[in-house]
């Protein structure tokens, strides 16, 4: 055997060593941890890889935000604008995937394993089938949405030319959604932060190479950024999808188990609809800030696009408690274990106000420094870091109002979520928008207030509906 041939065979071993690392998942056996292991250790578990991986997805928005900078202002702009519609695969994959984290975890609680198989392959079909419907909706309603935010000329073609190329692969991001919310529910977090990891680096190579051409590839602009994120979720489908078949939780499924079933798409949809309107409240709670903000002028728009991506860094140990109380929530209910519930409630809600407590001193602070790393555009720097500032005392708001929600949906009580969206992000901002930017004469100023106030109402309410259900939570054990 020649030593080239040698060199190559135990590249391919080593290779193969490494997936089988990094597609190493706990097996299904070890679910039941999470009704049975100290809740604070559990917590970091599931929580610090959630939070690695979004750190790396936010990044990954991040390095598209440069790169758009670098054409210009307006191409900026143009992505920004494209996030409200952005929010409609957003909220849909989110959805489904906190509906069927719910009823997974609910049904491996209580130790019902075929049902939760039947579960995980009913929602895999199911977020196919919306992946499409959100595909058509988005190119019909694209246009006449950025014509009604002020888009026009250039301005309207950069930003259909964005978003059309991220609609043609709404599916992908949705059936991620769906694979990874089975993973969460049998308590494994790390898949999906895998795949965030290497489609950050990956991203890294696609968004130069797609914006400016190369290797035989002409230059695509502003859609080359969405067709590197488009690629980066299709590989992601494929990763995911391997990470579940050895997870155990699909042993033994067939075909049939994935045809469409009426009774687990109605539990989907009764407890996934709920969440998919509480996240399209925030696409239209963009709709509102960006209309207010258009008022303003273009940087104005820009300026908050990026902002809001430098506030999701802070925000990223919320995201991980978020998904660890969703999936511990979800499987001590199941089991009956209403001390585990209220102790996982208290001690995700200490730690994440104590973080963004943190987190807050430092955004402050580093407010006009980060924004500069995004842009030289001295009006957009000015109008983000005041943003940035009044949310530094927001953040630990967040912490509240997220946990309260995503522990009722833990709870299957999912329709509270559709209210405080609704409260916040629409029926409130905009009286109070109008009040401080226009009646009070704040300007812009009122609007970032105004963000502000209504965080923390809706913080402050969610909390105490959270208090009065966890009080009549029963503790009847392992039912």
């Amino acid at each position: 055997m020649s030593p080239w041939f040698k060199r190559c065979l135990l590249t391919l071993h080593s290779l193969r060593l490494c997936v089988r690392r990094i597609l190493k998942v706990y097996p299904l056996d070890n679910a039941h941890d999470l009704t049975v292991a100290p809740i604070p250790r559990i917590l970091r578990r599931l929580a610090v890889p959630v939070g690695v991986g979004f750190f790396f997805n936010t990044m990954f928005n991040v390095v598209d935000t440069i790169y758009a900078g670098r054409v210009s202002t307006q191409a900026l702009a143009a992505i920004s604008l494209s996030f409200p519609l952005f929010f409609l695969i957003i909220a849909v994959g989110s959805g489904i995937s906190t509906g069927a984290t719910s009823l997974i975890g609910n049904a491996l609680g209580s130790e019902r394993v075929l049902e939760a198989r039947s579960y995980a392959a009913q929602a895999i079909t199911f977020a196919g089938v919306h992946g499409l419907l959100v595909t058509v909706a988005g190119f019909v309603a694209a246009p006449t949405l950025f014509r009604t935010l002020g888009a026009r000329e250039e301005y309207l073609f950069l930003a259909l030319s964005y978003v059309d190329v991220i609609f043609a692969g709404a599916t992908f991001f949705i059936l991620n959604q769906s694979l990874n919310a089975s993973l969460n529910a049998a308590g494994n977090t790390r898949p999906f932060r895998n795949f965030l990891v290497f489609g950050f680096f990956l991203n890294l190579v696609l968004d130069p190479w797609f914006l400016f051409g190369g290797f035989g590839l002409p230059p695509l602009g502003v859609a080359g950024i969405a067709w590197a994120t488009i690629m980066v979720q299709g590989l992601g489908t494929l990763y995911l999808g391997t990470a579940l078949r050895n997870s155990g939780l699909m042993a033994g499924a067939r075909r049939r188990d994935f045809l469409p079933r009426r009774e687990p798409f109605l539990a989907l949809a009764r407890q996934g609809f709920p969440a998919s309107c509480s996240m399209l409240t925030v696409a239209l709670g963009i709709f509102v800030i960006t209309w207010f903000l258009g008022r303003f002028g273009r940087e104005a728009v820009a300026a908050y696009g990026i902002a809001t991506r430098i506030e999701q860094l802070f925000l990223l140990p919320v995201m991980g408690l978020n998904v660890a109380t969703l999936a511990l929530v979800a499987q001590n209910n199941g089991a009956g274990l209403a001390s585990r519930v209220r102790e996982t409630v208290r001690s995700a809600m200490v730690g994440g106000v104590l973080l963004m407590g943190g987190g807050g001193v430092a955004l402050f602070f580093l407010a006009e420094r980060t924004m500069c790393l995004f842009t030289t555009d001295a009006a957009v720097v000015e109008i983000g870091a005041g943003y940035l500032r009044v949310a530094a005392f927001v953040l630990a708001a967040y912490v509240i109002l997220y946990i309260s929600v995503f522990t009722l949906q833990g709870l299957k009580r999912p329709l509270f979520a559709v209210v405080i969206g609704s409260f916040r992000q629409v029926i409130a901002p905009i009286p109070i928008f109008l009040l401080l930017a226009n009646g009070l004469g704040m300007g812009i100023r009122g609007i970032w207030w105004g963000i502000a106030v209504v965080t923390w109402s809706a913080a402050l309410l969610s909390l105490g509906y959270l208090r009065s259900v966890l009080r009549r939570l029963p503790d009847r054990g392992r039912g």
